[in-house]
């Protein structure tokens, strides 16, 4: 299917190039950049639709059957639901709304028409897919509830959308004000998880902050991606051998640049390259036996691409 409808719109393209009498060079990229553009929409709508259901299994088999709720604009959503018997399906969309109306003018327009219709297909999945009723246990529902919910929203910013407007308001507000993106999430949840105390019980409120503790910690997994990478700068006398060594010991790739170090100024180059934390003690050790005196920094990477990421097979 998916390799049907690039056909046809390579198809396509050719023939307004023909048309238009475009040349030849710029027909090519245009046939490229077409081809690119599809396959990062079928790939979006892939994370995009998974997100939601995941999200709904979350909701409906976990969370909205034994009256939890999560924090953010979903812990809203629920709470209203709960107050008002208003179906979640509605309040899905009704909360989500404005701060998607944010979304359009503070990010783009591209990521709010995407969210409107993650939402929309939220919520349809939540009134209308019916999901089984996992457990009354309240760990298990404020744990799993929790790990699904925020599954289902990190994969759906993996496909440019979100279907929970708290990121946005986040980003809306630090740009108006000296607060960090962070420091906005966390007091519009600690308002969410006041509300519930007072309106429901500590003890479902308390549940919350685990739910979206799990929920959180979830979204930050699937957004980072599984692997979390490391990036290291090594600065030696004996720069060749730990290039060497890097290479053929642990099978990555790095990049080699020149500098100056010390009050002389003397020239040196540097290394860089990019491994996994579970790399981190081995690529330690060869720089040990290649010199024990070596300047190494290192640094977290959220995420990678392109290039020698991915472990090529040692000889």
């Amino acid at each position: 299917m998916k390799l049907f409808f690039k056909q046809i719109l390579i198809k396509i393209i050719k023939y307004q190039v023909t048309m238009k009498n475009v040349p030849v060079h710029q027909s090519d990229k245009k046939i490229k950049d077409a081809k690119v553009e599809l396959t990062h929409i079928i790939r979006d709508s892939v994370f995009i639709f998974l997100g939601i259901l995941s999200a709904g299994f979350g909701l409906k088999g976990f969370l909205l059957p034994n009256m939890f709720i999560d924090g953010g604009v979903m812990g809203i959503s629920l709470i209203i639901a709960e107050l008002t018997k208003i179906p979640l399906s509605v309040l899905i969309v009704g909360v989500n709304l404005p701060f998607i109306i944010m979304g359009f003018s503070t990010i783009s327009r591209q990521f709010a028409l995407k969210s409107i219709i993650a939402i929309t297909l939220l919520a349809f999945a939540v009134h209308f897919i019916p999901y089984p009723i996992i457990t009354e246990d309240k760990l298990l529902i404020a744990v799993f509830g929790g790990f699904f919910l925020g599954l289902g929203i990190g994969l759906a910013i993996r496909g440019g959308a979100v279907i929970d407007g708290t990121e946005v308001l986040a980003v809306f507000v630090s740009k108006k004000t000296s607060l960090t993106i962070g420091d906005v999430i966390l007091l519009f949840n600690v308002l969410i998880f006041g509300a519930a105390a007072s309106v429901f019980s500590i003890e479902i409120a308390l549940y919350a902050m685990l739910t979206y503790l799990a929920a959180s910690k979830t979204v930050d997994f699937v957004v980072s991606g599984i692997e979390e990478y490391v990036g290291v700068t090594i600065i030696s006398n004996k720069n060749e051998e730990i290039r060497l060594a890097i290479i053929e010991k642990l099978g990555r790739g790095c990049t080699i640049y020149s500098g100056k170090r010390g009050r002389h100024l003397e020239q040196t180059e540097i290394i860089y390259t990019l491994i996994t934390r579970l790399e981190l003690a081995k690529l330690h050790t060869e720089i040990d036996k290649i010199d024990t005196d070596a300047f190494i920094v290192m640094h977290s990477i959220k995420d990678a691409k392109g290039g020698m990421i991915k472990k090529r097979p040692l000889k």
